[in-house]
C-alpha cells in the first residue's frame, strides 16, 4: 500500500543518460543534483531516491527536478531495475512487514 508512482522511462540523445517522468513531484520547484552517496544529506523524497539509486550501483549522478529524474549511468551500466525503484518509492506496506496498529 501507499501512493502508486507511475513512471515513464525515456531515452535521451546522450549515451548513458536516461530520463524518468513520474506522476508525483519529488523535489518541488527546485533542482537537486547528486554526484555520489555523500551528496545525500537529508530524508526528502529526492534524497531517498538518490540513496536507493546509488546503493543499486552503476550510477554516476542523479538529477531531480519536480517530477523528472535524470540518471547518468556508469559506463556500460544498463538501466535495469531503476524504473522499479522509482515506482516503489512510496510503497510502505510490503509482504512480511508487520503493520503497526496504534493503541485504541
Amino acid at each position: 500500500m501507499g501512493q502508486p508512482v507511475t513512471v515513464i522511462e525515456k531515452p535521451t540523445s546522450r549515451p548513458g543518460v536516461v530520463r524518468y517522468d513520474t506522476n508525483r513531484v519529488l523535489s518541488g520547484m527546485g533542482h537537486e543534483y547528486f554526484r555520489s552517496l555523500d551528496d545525500v544529506q537529508g530524508d526528502t523524497p529526492s534524497d531517498l531516491l538518490a540513496r536507493r539509486l546509488f546503493e543499486r550501483g552503476g550510477i554516476e549522478a542523479v538529477h531531480v527536478n519536480s517530477n523528472v529524474i535524470t540518471v547518468h549511468l556508469a559506463d556500460g551500466s544498463p538501466p535495469t531495475g531503476i524504473k522499479d525503484l522509482i515506482e516503489d518509492l512510496y510503497t510502505y506496506y510490503r509482504p512480511g512487514v508487520e503493520i503497526e496498529v496504534p493503541d485504541a
